[in-house]
């Protein structure tokens, strides 16, 4: 049996992600197994281990006030965590000038996850990005930050920008888990 050691989205929205985005043998009905749902695009992610617990690590991550005391990536959030309140980041990607994103909250479960989406020229490019912390014993997780570009232009786009957006999502999970170990 092949081992999976790329994450799947916990997200109920999003069912469970295969391997690649591709779908699973058998999905859409024959082997039992449920058609794929989620949103499809070029997918960039980084995880990283964190010594803290998930309760820890999620307070960090839904205080959007105080991100600009520790995330290079966002170095502005404003908003609120509700399923469909808007948000608002100043976006800092390497190499490039901070531009300011809007978006709206699509899921989230305290200690488990976060998920927005965005989108630009008229939803010709959209973006469902994600932060999701898996507990793997008591005071130890695997936070996931990613991005699923999609859309019409999306995914040729995304393939510009996947190097600076994978050291972004990086550079804002080494800095989640100083302060998240720091506490």
């Amino acid at each position: 049996m092949a081992i999976n050691n790329q994450p799947q989205l916990k997200a109920s929205m999003f069912g469970r992600m295969p391997v690649g985005g591709a779908k699973p043998k058998g999905a859409g009905g024959k082997g039992g197994l449920p058609a794929w749902r989620g949103p499809k695009g070029l997918r960039t992610e980084h995880r990283i281990g964190v010594q803290a617990d998930a309760l820890a690590i999620w307070e960090i991550i839904a205080d959007l006030d105080r991100w600009a005391d520790w995330n290079p990536l966002y170095t502005r959030a404003s908003g609120a965590i509700r399923i469909g309140a808007p948000l608002t980041l100043a976006q800092a990607l390497p190499g490039m000038e901070p531009h300011t994103l809007h978006g709206k909250v699509l899921e989230w479960v305290p200690g488990d996850q976060l998920h927005f989406q965005m989108s630009a020229l008229g939803g010709l490019v959209r973006a469902t990005r994600y932060v999701e912390i898996e507990e793997l014993a008591e005071g130890s997780c695997i936070v996931t930050t990613g991005d699923i570009t999609g859309g019409l232009l999306g995914p040729s786009m995304a393939r510009s920008l996947q190097p600076r957006l994978y050291r972004g999502f990086k550079a804002m999970n080494e800095a989640l888990k100083a302060r998240a170990e720091a506490r």
